[in-house]
């Protein structure tokens, strides 16, 4: 698992009843694995936005974990992107999503790396 730097986040994570947690956790390591993979998504910042872990690149769009009031956790995305439409687009009727926002989660081997490591790639360089 990926050290975190920042006690802020820990905490966070820490404070996620244990499903959320376990499932954040790993979408988590799958974000830090697709970022070493693109030079261009470092230096990879991890920090809180809105309460939630979030992961910026500096020419990508922000991405989020937490829980999510349909689902134990939930991975998401800028609303006002693209990111998701090109997303259920690519992998039509693959996952349950939450409007232009979000994918949702129950359990963590629900976890894709190939087509969720697209979109978290996606994001990860959205404005280049």
């Amino acid at each position: 698992m990926t050290a975190f730097e920042d006690k802020k986040v820990a905490a966070a994570y820490e404070a996620l009843p244990e499903e959320t947690r376990n499932g954040a956790l790993a979408l988590r390591e799958l974000i830090f694995e697709t970022a070493a993979s693109l030079p261009s998504a470092q230096p990879l910042e991890e920090a809180l936005r809105w309460g939630q872990p979030a992961y910026l690149a500096p020419k990508g769009s922000t991405i989020r974990l937490g829980g999510h009031k349909a689902a134990c956790f939930a991975l998401f995305v800028h609303c006002q992107s693209r990111l998701m439409g090109d997303f259920t687009s690519a992998f039509p009727g693959e996952d349950r999503i939450d409007g232009n926002r979000a994918i949702l989660f129950d359990r963590p081997d629900q976890i894709d790396p190939t087509r969720h490591g697209w979109l978290i790639a996606r994001a990860l360089t959205y404005h280049l």
